[in-house]
């Protein structure tokens, strides 16, 4: 029963954030982990400057887009990050000295370097907060640019080995281009909403194995004749986009007062996925193929409800600041935060008493 959840869990997580993934590569934004698991202890490669792996709660996943923490860029930042490239490993006090800050500021510019992927931050053994310039390997398009140019080969750097910064500006700028908050709006919001498009993709490709590629057994009420019926791509995606828009319903169902009660007793926790996910995997792969269809949607739909942190909290706060030209700040985001896991956390207690209820009378998983 664990297993089986945590492979549907996992995969549809890996895959949500596989779409945040892919869209943060495809417009050159910078993301430092890509992780199978809760935050913590890992194991993993390095591959396009992502980490990829598996952490020690292969549970869930999640991409670490860097730019994305809130409020406006420190003002300290070209020549803190010239001054720590120039050191290569530094703490803070020593930053702060050659940027003539005080040790807050220096602190606080850093620590956004180390959320950009710009640099790392203090380790367990380190005695002071130390931050080390990140390790630099050139690519190969670098390479042929530069031997086509008749320069010499870009130079490789270790984990806070110390560098030259010959124009401290062009540094900064060509930190700041893979940051997700120095992209147009239209691009942070595909960033925000290709988890969701993801997870509805895998959707569609999942009714079309089962209904044009599988197959579906049909009988006909006058005869009782039955027959194996194949339907066309077309009809796959449409019945796909009927579920969606199902599920859809449903999830607003959440904002109607009349109907709030009514949706929450038929939802379903952790609990219930995992009771759930034992019955439909034991009953084959096409029953296990549903399921997570089932799951994916809703996992979808669910992320993109308007309340930080979910993906559609995180779209509502981009498109008030499009409109407004105002900057949400750290705090107004931490409180809306605090709502919304609030109000989910909330919303998991009431449907988790319900499926312990229903496991105790023995109808957890009979809807």
């Amino acid at each position: 029963m664990v297993v089986c959840a945590s492979i549907t869990i996992g995969l549809l997580v890996f895959i949500h954030e596989g779409g945040h993934y892919l869209a943060s590569r495809a417009f050159g934004v910078r993301v430092t982990e890509f992780m199978l698991g809760f935050p913590g202890p890992s194991i993993g490669f390095t591959k396009w400057g992502t980490r990829f792996g598996v952490t020690l709660v292969p549970l869930g996943g999640y991409a670490r887009v860097c730019g994305m923490e809130p409020g406006p860029v420190h003002p300290n930042l070209p020549e803190v990050l010239a001054s720590l490239y120039r050191r290569g490993t530094a703490i803070m006090e020593d930053v702060a000295a050659d940027c003539g800050i005080s040790d807050d500021e220096a602190y606080e510019a850093l620590e956004q370097l180390v959320s950009w992927g710009s640099c790392s931050g203090p380790t367990k053994q380190d005695e002071f907060n130390t931050y080390r310039a990140p390790a630099v390997e050139p690519t190969r398009k670098q390479r042929l640019a530069a031997a086509e140019a008749g320069q010499p080969e870009p130079v490789a750097y270790g984990l806070g080995e110390a560098r030259p910064v010959d124009d401290v500006q062009a540094l900064y700028e060509s930190e700041y281009r893979q940051q997700y908050r120095s992209l147009p709006f239209w691009k942070r919001s595909v960033i925000l909403v290709a988890g969701v498009a993801m997870n509805l993709l895998f959707v569609i490709a999942v009714f079309v194995v089962i209904y044009s590629v599988v197959g579906i057994d049909l009988q006909y009420q006058d005869t009782g004749e039955i027959v194996h019926y194949n339907a066309t791509l077309w009809q796959s995606i449409v019945i796909s986009f009927s579920y969606i828009g199902m599920v859809v319903e449903t999830v607003a169902g959440l904002f109607n007062p009349q109907t709030v009660a009514e949706t929450v007793s038929n939802s379903t926790s952790i609990v219930g996925i995992a009771v759930m996910s034992k019955d439909f995997f034991a009953q084959g792969f096409v029953s296990a193929l549903s399921f997570m269809a089932m799951i994916s949607t809703s996992l979808g739909i669910m992320n993109l409800i308007p309340i930080p942190p979910l993906d559609g909290g995180r779209l509502v706060v981009e498109i008030f600041q499009k409109i407004t030209g105002r900057i949400v700040s750290l705090r107004a985001l931490n409180y809306m935060s605090i709502v919304g896991m609030g109000l989910f956390i909330l919303l998991f207690v009431v449907m988790l008493n319900q499926d312990i209820q229903r496991l105790i009378a023995g109808t957890l998983g009979v809807f």
